[in-house]
């Protein structure tokens, strides 16, 4: 049996400073039960923890490690890039390089401005959004994240039609008025709280693909009807590719969907690993930023040097084999999956975009929240730590997408599967 002693302590340490021991919740645990791993160290598709285990991983630090941790081209840039100064407060071309890289990769984008986090992206995106329009209210769906900003920590009302209640002690009941909050995928739902609110929606903010209930896709149709609406109510379209930028392809789930947003949330790959975050679109939004605007936004640490290098490294890296390896790898992991779970009558639903991939224990079709919900957590809960304990590591939550890099290979995955397959079987053993 595998023990975790330092890791442990390393936890109880924490807990005496930090709240709940960590600086994110979801590192605690508390959705799989037991003491969160602290990392020692990583390199290329695995991590070490301070008990000096491997583990392959599938967190990835939650996406931006699309070429595994630690990789040689970035870490030289990230060095040499440091050597010069760590921040200037003052721009670089760095800044220019990367917003080309980017506007020349996601269809939507022709400006961006650079942020430090994907939750101050979508904050100002949607500040921005609102300016614009000149009008308050937004649509989010149910299950969608978009970080902890004020307006996005709002749970559902008691129907379609309502406003919003806060889901957080600290969101306001008036912030809560201005978010009408319906079911991923349900285009009628959205279309009534338009005809609700008529010339009153600033923009129907969107995870493309949700990545942070679980992984699920759009049922067909449903991006391009989100357009259809936004175009005829005068409200911005905003795609959250936080997760899926440069994650499912070069252009981001938009390419892929050919459906062109208004305005595009990115972060995660486009910093290589360092923190980062930027919103882009269409240019006559994005020039009423200040200073040429009246939208005010800013940030000592917007287009930091050692972010934007890494940035630029990483994205440089993504080439055509790369996407294209990633996939295959992707496909063998599902695949697999699937496989073992059918050959022991787990019930499952797996899902796949790219190299973000997920799964649930449900035998009903998850194509929202509530069907998201219908998943045996506690099963997931028992196969994570037996995954743990065969030096597998996928999120320490149901509710979680799990990402693959270009330094996992045909060896890390068929270890993954024969971990799985173990795993089950143990399970099914103890179930009796």
């Amino acid at each position: 049996m595998a023990t975790y002693e330092r890791s442990i302590n390393a936890y109880l340490r924490a807990k005496r400073i930090i709240p709940g021991g960590v600086d994110s919740p979801v590192r605690a645990f508390r959705a799989v039960g037991g003491s969160p791993l602290f990392v020692r160290s990583a390199q290329g598709a695995t991590f070490i923890d301070l008990d000096g285990r491997e583990y392959i991983d599938y967190v990835m630090s939650w996406g931006p490690l699309i070429l595994g941790h630690a990789p040689a081209g970035v870490v030289r840039a990230i060095q040499t890039a440091a050597s010069r100064g760590t921040s200037y407060g003052m721009p670089t071309e760095l800044e220019s390089e990367l917003a080309e890289l980017i506007a020349a990769s996601i269809p939507s984008i022709e400006r961006i401005r650079f942020v430090s986090s994907g939750t101050e992206a979508t904050m100002s995106a949607l500040r921005l959004a609102r300016g614009f329009t000149k009008r308050d209210k937004v649509i989010k769906f149910a299950g969608n994240y978009h970080g902890h900003g004020d307006s996005f920590l709002i749970a559902a009302g008691s129907g379609a039609l309502t406003f919003g209640v806060p889901n957080s002690p600290g969101v306001t009941e008036g912030t809560a008025r201005d978010t009408i909050v319906v079911d991923y995928n349900d285009l009628d739902a959205v279309r009534s709280a338009v005809a609700a609110n008529r010339d009153a929606i600033a923009a129907i903010f969107v995870e493309p693909y949700a990545g942070n209930m679980g992984l699920i896709l759009p049922t067909p149709g449903f991006l391009r009807g989100l357009r259809e609406i936004a175009n005829a109510s005068g409200a911005l379209l905003i795609f959250d590719e936080v997760i899926t930028g440069f994650r499912v392809g070069r252009g981001g789930a938009q390419a892929r969907e050919n459906v062109k947003p208004d305005l595009t949330t990115l972060g995660k790959i486009i910093g290589g690993g360092l923190p980062v975050g930027a919103f882009g679109g269409r240019a006559d939004v994005m020039n009423q930023l200040s200073p040429d605007g009246p939208v005010y936004q800013a940030g000592t640490l917007s287009g930091n040097p050692l972010a934007m290098t890494a940035g630029i490294a990483t994205i440089r890296g993504l080439t055509e084999d790369v996407y294209a390896e990633l996939d295959r790898l992707a496909t063998r992991l599902v695949e697999g999956l699937a496989h073992v779970f059918t050959r022991h009558r787990i019930k499952h639903q797996i899902s796949r975009a790219g190299s973000l991939v997920g799964f649930f224990f449900t035998d009903v079709p998850v194509v929202d929240l509530e069907t998201a919900k219908t998943a045996d957590t506690e099963l997931y809960a028992r196969f994570f730590h037996g995954m743990l304990s065969r030096g597998v590591y996928f999120a320490p939550s149901q509710f979680e997408a799990g990402f693959l890099s270009a330094a996992h290979t045909d060896t890390h995955v068929e270890a993954t599967l024969a971990a799985a397959d173990a795993t089950i079987n143990e399970l099914m053993q103890v179930a009796g």
